[in-house]
């Protein structure tokens, strides 16, 4: 008899079902009565195909043929086959036309066989789950066979990583080339990412082992529209269930933090900085403390509120938005990703997405080591005008990505972000690190140790300063006296636009991010000095050839401020800037970017015997630290600037000074509304940063000769600071 049942046209899918007779199943059990099904078949032979109506059974003496509507390829099949000992092969071949009969097929079928319909549904569906499950076991086999590979690309990279780092504080001692380290970080993030797809698909070959019926043979084709998030075990090893019990549990824990007063924190009369009162917190979220009673690693807690010119949407998305987010903090992250995305959120604003990610914080000095952590952030809309960001690490997540990543957690962090309308928002930000302990640079020591420096204050200073210049630069009512020299808005524009990214090279060029090799030498005043340098084969927005960058850090017995104003002073600047060699410097064009006289960009030129040059310069300033970076431009490229064109490829190397307070807090001597005063009992930490192009030719190799000049450079400028702020002897 021939039977006809393609009225489903077979899947893509449908071949590879049918990879080898080792496919074959048994039916016994299927059928009611074997020796009935025999009596009732009768001997024929193959015949002509034929042709009948649509849903029409013909009978002949020599065939038999059953066909349907939108019917494909017809097979005929000799009588013997309907015997006992050949229903398996009959239903296989039947198979292979139509994994999928629908109910009229199978109601043809059943009475041919002599069947219930619901026997041979469920051959069907059977037949369907076991050779998904041996798929399943293939695939099984591939996935521990990449997972070994992946294993051993892991511990590959450990290997090269401890090879090439200080056992004490993980700075790279070796003197490999900056893009090799770079290339390492972004084969550790893809590693995690790899790992992570391929746990989802374990996961999910451990909620339906081998051997086991699927929830398909009763419930269709659900299991194949469930979102692979359902088995989501990621590289934590935890179903998607407990991820999302930890994130929850850490938003609640952050709103406590954030709203509580004594004795959970308490006001610290020195300093007037708030304190978490440790044992208060252990009492109120039951943590879990070490044997001895105190916690394995140093304990870094901060609170800080705030207000920013920012409206809501935006904020909350620049935390989502990992590009935005590393934006948003030059001076703080050196490196970012989303490693993975746990849950996209709800609605066009993502209310309660949540995403592993990775970030790299830094200092904008060489000689304090970089923090990696990673960590799960969920944004959640808490009310109207309320948004939380939270961020927690999960326990071994370090460890199955990377076991040397053991130096930062963060326990339950991040801020409440309440809008205040009119484009103002208030900020409530809760930074709760645990850190390996580890030997800090003496001088930085205190401003590490405190948790100033990765701290909640540090946070949102910088927050408020980025929020303040975006402000500024979307304004298209700016006063006069705050835009001189500039005829038109979009020249403005284009100027703020460059000096930014002028500033976000600086702070990537002078951090101990693994994209720097740092090579310590000893300066002509006895300071150390570090320096890197990296080869620009095309990036049209620094000079194409070697670049060299020399980095020293001091410590200054002067107020913050008093230096800040020094450094950005246009009148004083030759008393530092050997590049003068004693000229004067008139500033040409004056851009206001915040509310304080210190947050500004300006165009300076400078003549000198030989030639006359421009200088953009800008200078930023907050609670926490200052800034002044500058670097010499083409005259012709900044005048079409000025007028509006596009800046992005113009040519920059910035240099420039990073400053921050000591740490060494203490109550104010005397009561005055003058901050440098009131600032006075502590010091400064300066960071003095200089590039320079060694070679226009990328092939070139770093001379002597170009170590001994910017070595000359740094140790002067440094000198002829110390000597105008009588501070020699510091």
């Amino acid at each position: 008899m021939g039977v006809d049942m393609s009225n489903n046209p077979p899947t893509s899918r449908t071949k590879d079902f049918f990879a080898s007779p080792a496919l074959s199943l048994s039916l016994a059990g299927i059928f009611r009565d074997a020796g009935e099904a025999a009596a009732a078949s009768r001997e024929v032979e193959e015949g002509d195909e034929g042709s009948g109506g649509a849903g029409s059974v013909r009978r002949r003496e020599d065939t038999a043929e059953i066909s349907s509507e939108n019917s494909g390829p017809r097979v005929f099949i000799p009588h013997k086959a309907c015997s006992f000992m050949n229903k398996k092969d009959y239903f296989i071949m039947l198979f292979k036309e139509s994994p999928h009969p629908d109910e009229k097929q199978r109601q043809q079928l059943s009475k041919q066989l002599g069947l219930a319909p619901r026997q041979v549904k469920f051959w069907f569906q059977n037949r369907r789950t076991q050779i998904k499950a041996i798929q399943e076991r293939h695939e099984n086999s591939l996935l521990k066979g990449e997972m070994e590979k992946l294993r051993d690309e892991n511990k590959a990279m450990r290997e090269q990583i401890n090879k090439s780092c200080c056992p004490n504080c993980g700075t790279a001692t070796t003197s490999r080339d900056a893009s090799l380290t770079t290339e390492e970080q972004q084969l550790r993030i893809e590693n995690a990412r790899l790992k992570s797809e391929v746990e989802k698909l374990r996961a999910a070959l451990v909620k339906n082992p081998p051997g086991t019926s699927s929830p398909s043979c009763s419930s269709g084709h659900d299991q194949e529209n469930r979102s692979s998030l359902d088995f989501y075990t990621g590289i934590f090893g935890l179903e998607k269930s407990r991820i999302m019990e930890i994130v929850n549990q850490a938003m609640e824990e952050l709103k406590k933090m954030a709203t509580a007063g004594e004795p959970l924190w308490v006001r610290s009369v020195e300093t007037g900085r708030e304190i978490l009162n440790y044992d208060e917190y252990i009492k109120e979220f039951n943590i879990e403390i070490p044997g001895n009673g105190r916690p394995k690693r140093s304990i870094e807690a901060s609170r800080e509120t705030g207000g920013v010119f920012v409206d809501m949407p935006r904020l909350v998305q620049s935390f989502m938005d990992v590009n935005q987010w590393k934006e948003m903090f030059p001076c703080m992250i050196s490196k970012a990703a989303t490693v993975d995305v746990i849950s996209n959120g709800e609605g066009d604003n993502r209310n309660g997405a949540v995403q592993l990610m990775f970030a790299e914080l830094q200092m904008l000095t060489p000689l304090v080591p970089t923090r990696e952590v990673y960590f799960v952030r969920c944004c959640k809309q808490l009310s109207a005008e309320q948004w939380a960001i939270v961020d927690v690490s999960i326990d071994k997540v370090e460890d199955n990505i990377d076991a040397s990543l053991v130096k930062c957690r963060k326990r339950p962090s991040g801020c409440i972000i309440e809008d205040k309308s009119n484009g103002h928002c208030k900020v409530i930000w809760v930074e709760h690190l645990e850190c390996q302990k580890s030997t800090i640079q003496t001088m930085y020591r205190t401003i590490v140790n405190s948790g100033l420096a990765f701290g909640a204050r540090h946070w949102v200073a910088t927050l408020q300063l980025q929020c303040e210049r975006l402000v500024f630069f979307m304004a298209t009512n700016v006063p006069m006296k705050d835009s001189t020299g500039v005829a038109t808005l979009a020249g403005r524009k284009s100027i703020l636009k460059l000096a930014q990214r002028m500033t976000w090279s600086f702070c990537r060029a002078i951090g101990a991010s693994s994209y720097h090799t740092w090579t310590k030498i000893s300066s002509k005043t006895g300071d150390d000095i570090r320096i890197a340098s990296r080869k620009n084969l095309n990036d049209p927005g620094e000079p194409l050839g070697v670049i060299l960058c020399a980095v020293s850090s001091v410590w200054l017995p002067v107020c913050p401020y008093v230096l800040f104003d020094f450094l950005r002073d246009e009148t004083r600047r030759n008393e530092w800037d050997i590049m003068l060699n004693g000229g004067p410097a008139q500033t040409i064009a004056n851009l206001s970017k915040g509310q304080d006289r210190g947050n500004v960009v300006t165009i300076q030129t400078m003549k000198s015997k030989e030639n006359s040059m421009w200088i953009l310069q800008d200078t930023c300033i907050n609670s926490y630290e200052s800034m002044v970076v500058y670097a010499p431009v083409d005259i012709t490229g900044m005048q079409s600037v000025m007028t509006g064109c596009d800046a992005s490829n113009i040519a920059i190397l910035p240099s420039g000074f990073s400053i921050l307070p000591d740490g060494l807090e203490s109550r104010p001597m005397v009561i005055t509304s003058r901050q440098e005063d009131r600032s006075s009992e502590g010091g400064t930490l300066l960071t003095a940063a200089f590039q320079v192009l060694t070679n226009s030719s990328p092939t070139a190799k770093l001379t002597m000769e170009s170590v001994e000049s910017v070595n000359t450079l740094i140790s002067c400028t440094l000198r002829n600071i110390k000597t105008s702020l009588q501070c020699e002897d510091g």
